[in-house]
Formats: structure tokens, sequence, C-alpha cells
């Protein structure tokens, strides 16, 4: 499974009433760009009122994705880690980057969380960035048994 950046464009209703288009991003679980596209206006239709477009899918590289239990815990962070070995033959110090999505209240629990996340890790590793993203949710793939069980 590879993960895809979906953006849809639609017009909401905002809180004070006026209608405003806006332009939202998700992440979905899928196989290829086109399940990705099928995947994700199966769970957005629901959602939609009126017009909506698909604006763009592109590939998201993500090693690792977090979800929190925390119902507070509204905001995706990306987070770039890097892996630290060394090279036997040299003593260099090689690191290895590789994106991770953690779900979050905010910066500092971001942070805590992936730290948890990473508690079994063998291999050291250091935190290179984590800022905030525009994803308002994630689509992981459900078997036809997940469906069920809902």
């Amino acid at each position: 499974m590879e993960w895809f950046e979906c953006k849809v464009k639609y017009d909401k209703t905002m809180e004070n009433g006026l209608i405003k288009q806006v332009t939202e991003a998700y992440l979905v679980d899928a196989l290829s760009f086109t399940e990705a596209e099928r995947r994700f206006l199966e769970e957005i239709e629901p959602f939609m009122s009126g017009e909506y477009m698909v604006t763009d899918i592109k590939r998201a590289k993500i090693a690792e994705l977090f979800e929190s239990n925390d119902g507070l815990a509204d905001r995706w962070f990306k987070c770039k880690v890097a892996f630290i070995t060394l090279d036997e033959k040299t003593g260099a110090e090689k690191r290895t980057n590789q994106m991770m999505m953690v779900q979050a209240i905010d910066l500092r629990d971001a942070i805590k969380s992936l730290d948890k996340a990473m508690e079994g890790t063998l291999g050291d590793y250091v935190i290179v960035s984590v800022a905030e993203t525009a994803i308002m949710d994630v689509y992981r793939y459900k078997t036809a048994e997940d469906a069920q069980e809902q």
C-alpha cells in the first residue's frame, strides 16, 4: 500500500453563514492513483452537498503513520526523522531520512507522540523537523470484513 494526498475543492458554509470556496487535503491508503481517487470519492461523497471537484492526487512519501486515540488530536504533523547508522569500513555516520505522519493536538504533543511511537526502535534516530500539515483526515484501506464491523 502507498499513501496518496488527495485534494478536493468545494463550496463550504462557514460558521458565519457565508459560503466560501475551499480546498482541503486528505490522505488515502491505496495501490494506485485510480484506486486512490475512487476510494477518496467514496469517503467524501456522503459529506458533500453541491458541486465539488478533486483537484489533485499525488504520492505522499510516508514511511509510517501514527494515529492518536485522543479525541482532541485533530491535526496532522509531518515529521522528518533521520535514522543514524555507522559505516563499519570508514566509521562515518550515515543518516537516512524518512517522513512520518503523526496525529496530535499541537506541536509539543506531536513530538511526544512520535517519541512514544519510536520507543521500540533499535537504531538511533534524530527528529529533524516537525511541521503541521493541512491534512484534514486519513482514509486507511478497509477490507470487506472491516467495513462489516462498522
